[in-house]
């Protein structure tokens, strides 16, 4: 069976997030809404996961970083939200080049500890520096706008902030699945497969790992203040040890060094979560029975399937071939 072109499966899945909102009620657009940000949010983290083979427990150490900046620049400066987008994701850069240089100068277990030291002073900090980040009362974020003062274009409603989020969650994938097909890119995985011989051949892997870093970080910013935006408020909980463990689940569930298997594993986690949380008072504990099941039983993640289904239809198609050779002989 021959397979659609890119550019016609792009089109069938924009097709589909644009209408799906439609039919939906104002809490199930909410949590499509939360969905594309964390989706986003564990596609930037695949970049260090999947592609450079760096897996963090700190990576809601620059989501923190750009929704306490795009809180800051709202209450302070603007409310524009493009403006807000751009700032937290400036900081969560800034952030991220700085605990980076330390961090991808470590290896394995020192690496993963390293950034969960670093979110876990992000997290003390926001606690104890209160008369900035709120404390842990958290801080209230107004009502955004498209453009500085212009209160004609509000983005006010469950779904007009839908597709505002859409728009961003297209930009931040499209420069995702930019970096990691580039050369550059394949440069990630070739350290992830022998650092040694990528080392051995003149490439920087210090400095590599470094650019990485900043990028998923500087993405994770940007998801950040979409989170912020659309929940008008931010606290200590938004850079805590939690959301790191959540978005490492989602990018293993979903299918690492693909970028769309974790945005499908943060839509399987979010809809899990809000089904179990409904019925169930201990609803972690079957997400996580939930996971230890897809460790088992599907170690590349939702994505796996994907990959065995292709090779299938290929074989099939060789196969249907193959026979009408036969019979036209």
């Amino acid at each position: 069976m021959r397979r659609p072109p890119p550019w016609a499966r792009v089109a069938v899945i924009a097709a589909v997030l644009l209408v799906a909102p439609l039919p939906l009620n104002d809490f199930r657009t909410g949590l499509l809404t939360e969905i594309l940000i964390f989706g986003l949010l564990a596609a930037s983290l695949d970049v260090l996961v999947g592609y450079t083979g760096l897996p963090s427990l700190g990576h809601a150490t620059y989501f923190g970083v750009g929704g306490y900046v795009a809180a800051l620049a709202a209450r302070g400066m603007t409310d524009s939200a493009p403006v807000g987008l751009l700032a937290a994701t400036v900081g969560a850069l800034a952030v991220a080049g700085a605990t980076g240089w330390l961090a991808v100068r470590t290896r394995g277990v020192y690496f993963l500890m390293l950034t969960l030291a670093f979110a876990q002073l992000l997290f003390s900090l926001a606690v104890t520096w209160a008369p900035v980040t709120g404390g842990a009362n958290g801080l209230s974020v107004p009502r955004f706008a498209l453009l500085p003062g212009d209160r004609g274009l509000l983005l006010d409603g469950p779904l007009v902030f839908y597709y505002y989020v859409l728009a961003a969650f297209a930009l931040g994938y499209f420069l995702l699945h930019r970096l990691v097909t580039s050369p550059f890119g394949r440069s990630l995985v070739g350290l992830r497969e022998n650092e040694a011989r990528m080392r051995s051949i003149g490439y920087s892997v210090l400095g590599y790992k470094l650019a990485a870093f900043c990028a998923a970080g500087a993405v994770g910013g940007f998801a950040g203040a979409l989170f912020v935006q659309h929940q008008r408020f931010i606290s200590p909980t938004n850079v805590s040890f939690e959301i790191s463990a959540l978005v490492l689940i989602m990018v293993i569930m979903g299918g690492s060094g693909t970028l769309y298997g974790p945005v499908a594993g943060a839509a399987l986690v979010l809809l899990i979560r809000d089904e179990l949380s409904s019925r169930f008072q201990h609803w972690e504990l079957l997400l996580g029975l939930v996971f230890i099941g897809f460790v088992y039983f599907l170690p590349r993640g939702a994505a796996g399937l994907l990959r065995r289904a292709r090779p299938a239809a290929a074989t099939a198609g060789s196969i249907a071939g193959a026979g009408g050779q036969e019979a036209s002989l």
